[in-house]
């Protein structure tokens, strides 16, 4: 009991001097709302354990409090950006014609929901001058460009990054 005490009393004391934890990896719920603008591994540890070990972040998602949604969308960022640095001419050329195995692959990654697909493919392709302005973007900046798109689209701006 006293090495637990000692323990919180350091992560307390430590935790001031880490910077910024992001909130993107360690999810919503009380930990992250704790550690919210610290950095570093430290309070992202914190922030993950808290959330994790006292079902704040199951109470959170249901009530919608937290930092949680209630209707918030998962997307692997990992696999999106692997899948589009991998296929970008793909998803390139699917875009300028607004459909295409690439972009039904690219929606499913970002958890566009089959009422909304349609629409999703319209305004990337509506929008394809700025999501590919020049031969040498990257995958990132197709996905930022792509984030940007959908938070501007009332319709879509849910599954925005």
């Amino acid at each position: 009991m006293k090495r637990k005490l000692i323990a919180i009393a350091l992560a307390g004391a430590v935790a001031p001097f880490s910077m910024n934890a992001a909130a993107d990896s360690t999810g919503c719920g009380l930990g992250s709302m704790l550690w919210d603008g610290q950095q570093g591994i430290f309070p992202q540890v914190l922030a993950v354990t808290t959330n994790g070990t006292s079902g704040n972040q199951t109470f959170g998602i249901t009530s919608g409090t937290l930092g949680c949604e209630q209707d918030g969308v998962i997307r692997s960022s990992a696999a999106l950006g692997m899948y589009t640095g991998s296929n970008i001419d793909m998803i390139a050329r699917d875009m300028s014609i607004g459909s295409g195995e690439s972009l039904d692959v690219l929606a499913d990654l970002m958890g566009i929901e089959a009422d909304d697909r349609e629409h999703f493919f319209t305004a990337l392709q509506s929008n394809y001058g700025n999501i590919f302005p020049s031969a040498d973007v990257t995958a990132e900046d197709v996905i930022s460009a792509i984030d940007e798109t959908l938070r501007r689209d009332e319709r879509l701006v849910r599954y925005s990054a």
